[in-house]
Order: C-alpha cells, then structure tokens, then sequence
C-alpha cells in the first residue's frame, strides 16, 4: 500500500486551515496559535466511497415527506426535546460541563429502552473502564440485558464492532478521547476530531443507527474541539446546571428534525436524573412572598411556558460610577431599560447600584422580560412589593410605552393554571382572561402609579 503524507497547519482557536505557517492566526488574529499536523492516509477497507452509491435527482414533489422513522423514547422531556422521538439514522451531540450528569442522562436513557427483537444497544466509553460503568449502572439500578459496553479509544476497533453489532442506539463517551491509527496527531486534536466524528457520522447514516457523541464544555463556554462538530451533528444539545443545585435543564440548540430553544428540566438526585414536568413550580418553589424587588414573567422555551423569578435590587452606589450587573439577562439591555426609566419616569439612578438576577439558572433573551425587569428593580428602589399572585411581561420601547409580545395566550394560561390571579399585560389584551384579572399599562408611568 502507497502511503500518503500531508501536512497542514491548524489553528487552536478557530480551526482555520493552512498549507504554511503564520504567526498570526488570518481568521481570528491570535497569536502562535497554528500548529503543525502530518496526516498519514492509508487505503482501508474504512474508507470513504464516494461514486459506489450513485443517486439521480428526484422530482419534489414525489419524495415522501414523513419517511424518517422514529424511536419513541421512554423519557417524555427528551422525547419532547428531540421532537416527538429520536430519528433513526439521526446523530446528537449532547455538550456539558465536567460533572453535571451527560453519561449518567445517556446511560438512564439506554436502561430504560425495551426492545422486541432484542436489539443490542453499545455504549463506548474512552474515558472510564467497563467496572466503572458496571457501578454507575448498579447505582442507577440499570438491568437491561440490551446494553453493551466497549472500552476503546481506537475508532477502527470501534467501527469494526458497530459493523458486526449494528446496534439500534450507540453512545460514545466522549468523542474527543477518540483516535484514527492512521492520523499522527494526538487524540483530541482539530484533526483528529474531525476524521473521528466524520467516519462515525457516515456509518451512523449507512447504517441507520442513532448516535450519541458526548462532548465536554471548555471554561470559555464552548465545545471542546473544532466547531465543526455542531455543523457535522443533526442536533446539538446543551445540559447545564450549577453544581450547588439539584435541577439540570437540558436546551436544545440545533435540531434538524424537530424544533429548536426547547428545553427539558431534570432534578439530580443519588438514584439518578429524574424529570420535572412542571418545572414552573420547581422554579417558584422557595420564593419570598413579602419582599420587594421579586417578580414573577412568564417565559417561553420553544413551545412551552415557563414561570420564572426575576429579583431586583437597586441600592445607594458607593463608587463614582454606579453598577450595572445582570445573572442571566442581557446587562446591555439593563442600562437601556434603565435610562428609559430616567428619561420617561423622571427616576434617578445615577447614584444607585442596580443588580438583576434570574432564579435558577435560566437564560432570558426574550424582549418581552423588559416589564418585569422594570418591576422588579422598581419595587426595590421604591420599597413597595409587588403583588404576590401576580405576573408581568412585555417590551418596553425607547419612548417609554410597553409594546404588545408574542404567545400571550401561553403565558397567561400557565400563571392561571399554577393559580395566579393577576397579570399586568400591555394594552391590546383582555381585560379579563378566564379567572385571571389583566392590568393592561401603556407606559412605564402607568406602572409606577400601579406600585
């Protein structure tokens, strides 16, 4: 057999490719950040064939719509989140901080399938040993006798026994412990994690198996490995959580067969994950009913609802330039809502500390968050508590008028349902929603006089 050579230099930062060497990245302009790599090709039996299954260009009209099989899963939030069952075929990259629970949510999906034919399901892992694996599962209380486990770092191994197994469902944890014999970079490397991740991709697809890839978070928030990995997936999904917390929410970031900004909420417990299917009331469970600065906004994740704790604080600044902090909420569109209230309310923030936190974790991106964020900081500076039983969402321009969002319906409907009474709204809506009495504001002077 010939064998082939290539030598290329990759950026550590942003994968750019290059055939020579620069001491300044031209993509992303950081520093000694390409690294040589010598790539050895040898001719195996693993190798792409690209002109052996020739397809000819089908009219649209007569390719069927629904023809994608679908697993229904035995957990209903992931079986929500992939949309309505995982694709046969399909491959899911699952990313997350070290810790927070991604082999032990794969390893409770894999014990909780049943199959009729007995279809073997493998789990691989290039991080643990199989004993380890054994006393996870023992303490999950896991028998499925489907479940196989490999400990194996080199892919030919691994594409080898997927081949002979054809399993119905395969994890691999993590893809970045992963090599290809033929490449001499290490394993873990731009190279390295492109060829893994690609081979396993195009086997998944020939041969119909859903793949799981685990992926680890870097400090910086992102992937571990080249970015491509999210463009190679069908659906990348993000599981997060705080350590000193028991829930973890799962988020769905890109899905090909199902819809996106969805999430599912899980409670961590020593048996293992456990799903929360009203995490509305999770979320509200220790909230202080008698202290000004907390409010309750109804938000939206995909399609579902979802009732959050929005606390503000506005206190007198010590320094000659006042703070602006945000957990969880755009800390520009904090200053902003800030100075609308200055310019339009007559309000003085200049020497106030303003901080605004968003209970449990969550990230609020939606425009519609800019009532509540006003009250909550209102109902602090002035001392006055917000209603207890009551909600509070819109936009909130630049001239101080509270513009109309969308799914209002949704959200009124979940504050009726967890037994809220009132909902200050803006003021295309109903005055009366079902039982739910609506306090429609036009302006943010409007809600002032409200408080």
């Amino acid at each position: 057999m010939s064998l082939k050579r290539k030598t290329q230099f990759v950026c550590q930062q942003c994968s750019y490719l290059s055939t020579k060497w620069y001491g300044k990245c031209p993509d992303c302009g950081s520093w000694n950040s390409l690294v040589q790599e010598t790539l050895n090709f040898i001719p195996d039996r693993h190798e792409r064939q690209s002109g052996v299954h020739k397809q000819e260009p089908k009219a649209l009209n007569s390719i069927l719509g629904d023809d994608l099989p679908r697993l229904l899963l035995p957990l209903s939030e992931f079986n929500r989140l992939l949309g309505n069952g995982l694709t046969r075929g399909s491959v899911v990259l699952l990313a997350g901080d070290p810790g927070v629970g991604k082999s032990t949510l794969l390893l409770q999906l894999l014990g909780a399938i049943t199959s009729e034919k007995k279809t073997p399901l493998l789990y691989v892992t290039g991080e643990e040993s199989t004993s380890q694996i054994k006393l996870r599962a023992q303490r999950l209380n896991i028998t499925n006798e489907a479940i196989h486990v490999l400990a194996q770092t080199n892919l030919a191994e691994i594409l080898t026994h997927l081949e002979n197994m054809n399993p119905q469902i395969a994890v691999i944890d993590s893809v970045q412990t992963l090599y290809w014999p033929e490449l001499s970079a290490i394993p873990g490397s731009i190279s390295q994690v492109r060829e893994v991740a690609d081979r396993l991709v195009r086997l998944a697809k020939q041969r119909n198996i859903s793949l799981f890839f685990i992926g680890h978070v870097t400090k910086e928030g992102s992937i571990a490995g080249p970015m491509a990995l999210e463009h190679l997936v069908d659906t990348v999904l993000y599981f997060e959580g705080d350590r000193g917390q028991p829930y973890r929410i799962l988020r769905a970031i890109k899905n090909r067969f199902g819809p996106t900004d969805e999430i599912a909420v899980f409670d961590m417990r020593e048996e293992g994950l456990k799903e929360i299917n009203n995490p509305s009331e999770l979320f509200l469970r220790d909230r202080p009913t008698d202290t000004p600065g907390t409010v309750v906004y109804p938000a939206i994740e995909g399609s579902r609802p979802l009732l959050v704790e929005i606390q503000g604080l506005a206190t007198r600044s010590s320094f000659g330039v006042p703070m602006r902090t945000a957990v969880g909420f755009d800390r520009t569109r904090l200053t902003v809502l800030l100075a609308v209230l200055e310019k339009r309310a007559g309000l003085n923030f200049i020497s106030q500390d303003v901080y605004v936190n968003i209970v449990g974790g969550l990230q609020i991106q939606e425009p519609s968050a800019d009532l509540a964020i006003i009250s909550c900081v209102l109902s602090s500076l002035l001392g006055r508590v917000f209603p207890n039983r009551a909600v509070a969402f819109g936009e909130v321009g630049l001239a101080g008028e509270v513009r109309a969002v969308g799914k209002s319906e949704l959200r009124l409907k979940e504050a009726l349902k967890l037994g809220f009474t009132t909902a200050i709204v803006p003021p295309n809506l109903e005055p009366e929603f079902g039982k739910l009495h609506c306090i429609r504001v036009s302006s943010v002077n409007d809600l002032i006089d409200i408080l």
